[in-house]
Parts: C-alpha cells; structure tokens; sequence
C-alpha cells in the first residue's frame, strides 16, 4: 500500500506538473496528431518528462508507466502518468484539462491526485482514506469529502455516457444528464449516478477508480473486474451498480 511519504510525494510532484502545465497553457501551443490520432502538444512530453524525473528521483526502484514516453522499470510500485488529459480542451484554451497521477501497488491503484489548475481545483483519494475535492493550490481552502449519490432505483437515475454508441445502452427508463466535460467528477460530488465509458487507457480511468470507490461509488471494466486497463467501464454509485450491470449485460465476477 502507499505510505504517507508516498502521497506528499504524489501531491508535491502533481503541483509542480500542474505548475508547469499551466504556464504552457496560458501561453498556448498547438497540437499534432499521434500515429493513434490522439492529439498531442509540446506541453504533454514536458510535463511528463518533469513527472518522471521527479518521482525517479525520489523513488528509483519503482516503475514509471505514462501516456507519451512508456514504461519504465519492473516493480509491482507504477506510478502511472497522464501528464495533460483532455489534450483537446488544452490545445484549444478550454480549461476542463487534468493532470493525472496515480500509484498502483499490486495492481491496485493506492493513491490517485488529479489536478485541473485552469480550473483552479483538486481531487484525491487514497485508499481507505476517502476521496476529497479542494480548490487548487490545495493550502487555499479546506477540502471537502466527496460521496456519490445514494439513487436506489433506475426509475430516479441521471445517467451519462461517453458517446451516443454508449448512451443508446444505457437503460431507456432512466434519465439522461447533459454532457459533461467533466462526468466523473459530477458521479464523486453526487450529482450524477453513473458514468459508461468504455474506451481508454489505464493513466485515464486508473486515478478515477480509487476516487470512485473512495467516494463510496463502484466500477466495473468490461471483463467483469476492476482493472484500469481493459478499456474502461462503468462507474456508478453503489446502489445503482448491480442493476446497470445488469441491464448492460457486463460479466460480473464472484
């Protein structure tokens, strides 16, 4: 499991990211389109670049793991990076960016910070210890404990998904929410019950799954499990959860 060092460590270093992303953004940069055809900005490599070196330094047996540059290292401790997600809103000076970070140990993600510093806000979760929300630079304001929403029954549920592929298999007898640039954040505040997103990478979902379940929410991947890396999957309250399984007709696993 993570240690207290290990989440001022994440904190410190996520600041300094966010820092530095934030300088690249109020100047503006351009973006260019990855062989995935993914965008991708000057900003990305820089500020994964200063995530890895400072974690690096500070923990050098552990394992790097980022968007732009890789993995690094053989350790059941990963750091795992998302140095700008939401490279779209950045390139186009759209504030609803983030700074991912998170620390898997084991394959479970213990420590998840995800900084939006164009926003001016912060969320965290460590496991066992809860999920918060605070304005960012965190020492402004006193942080807030996050709780999903308690919605028992699909008949009351707001309901959001990625796309219209995805919103056409939600359960029609629910109420759809609208878009959002930012739906994980409405499910740990409460105010949405569910979020269906079944594409992406570990450095995307891997902080939102321990903020989820800190939050008092569940996720489920698409294999039935609770792994960042198969492409993602359904977050919802706890409440909800085994109904849109359901009704999704996802795997579930003992």
């Amino acid at each position: 499991m993570g240690t207290p060092d290990d989440v001022r460590l994440a904190f410190d270093t996520s600041d300094l990211a966010a820092q530095l992303a934030l300088a690249y953004f109020e100047s503006g940069v351009s973006a260019t389109l990855k062989a995935d055809g993914t965008p991708v900005t000057e900003a990305d490599r820089a500020v994964e670049r200063l995530l890895r070196e400072r974690l690096s330094a500070a923990r050098p047996a552990d394992a790097l793991l980022g968007e732009e540059l890789g993995r690094l290292g053989e350790s059941d401790r990963v750091w795992i990076i998302d140095p700008i997600d939401g490279t779209s809103f950045f390139s186009r000076r759209d504030p609803n960016w983030r700074v991912h970070l998170a620390l898997e140990v084991a394959g479970r993600t213990e420590i998840a910070v995800v900084t939006a510093p164009a926003l001016g806000r912060c969320w965290w979760a460590t496991r066992g210890g809860g999920a918060f929300e605070s304005s960012w630079p965190r020492e402004q304001a006193e942080p807030k404990r996050l709780a999903v929403s308690t919605t028992p029954t699909l008949a009351d549920a707001r309901l959001e998904a990625l796309d219209d592929v995805s919103r056409a298999r939600l359960p029609r007898s629910a109420a759809r929410v609208p878009a959002s640039p930012l739906p994980l954040v409405g499910l740990v505040r409460g105010e949405i019950d569910c979020f269906l997103v079944e594409r992406y990478h570990i450095w995307d979902h891997a902080p939102w799954i321990l903020l989820v379940e800190e939050a008092g929410g569940r996720f489920t991947d698409r294999t039935g499990g609770r792994a960042g890396d198969q492409g993602g999957g359904l977050y919802s309250n706890a409440n909800l959860h085994s109904q849109l399984l359901t009704a999704l007709d996802y795997p579930t696993r003992p």
